[in-house]
């Protein structure tokens, strides 16, 4: 890319290691390579910088908002990294549940069953 917003990435960068971990984030970028660096810079500036770099729409929020909408997607490995994101933002395991109730009604109960499996699996790991 012949562009890159280096205070968006700052901000994005940020954002994301508040929400997802300092460990995860971290981790992910030392492992990108010459093939995948320039999508997680710009993933990072864009989604993270650019989408939750506003004071719109709070962080709680926008973990709710994200977890209904992968959940629809039936993305489960981004729902599992989203629902801890979600709990460091505040979400409750209520909350969650209700999220997750919203999803079986609109995409199926499969999904519903998929998504509280991911959540007990996360809230498990908490309580060790």
């Amino acid at each position: 890319m012949d562009t890159f917003d280096e205070d968006l990435f700052l901000k994005g960068l940020g954002q994301r290691k508040a929400t997802l971990g300092p460990k995860y984030v971290e981790g992910v970028l030392a492992s990108a390579d010459e093939f995948t660096r320039p999508f997680q810079e710009a993933m990072t500036a864009w989604c993270w910088g650019f989408g939750w770099g506003d004071d719109v729409i709070d962080a709680k929020t926008r973990s709710m908002m994200n977890l209904s909408m992968i959940g629809a997607l039936g993305k489960m490995t981004e729902w599992e990294l989203h629902c801890r994101g979600a709990i460091n933002n505040g979400v409750s395991k209520e909350e969650i549940r209700a999220i997750i109730h919203v999803i079986a009604i609109y995409c199926g109960v499969p999904q519903g069953l998929e998504c509280f499996r991911t959540a007990r699996k996360i809230f498990d790991e908490k309580l060790e």
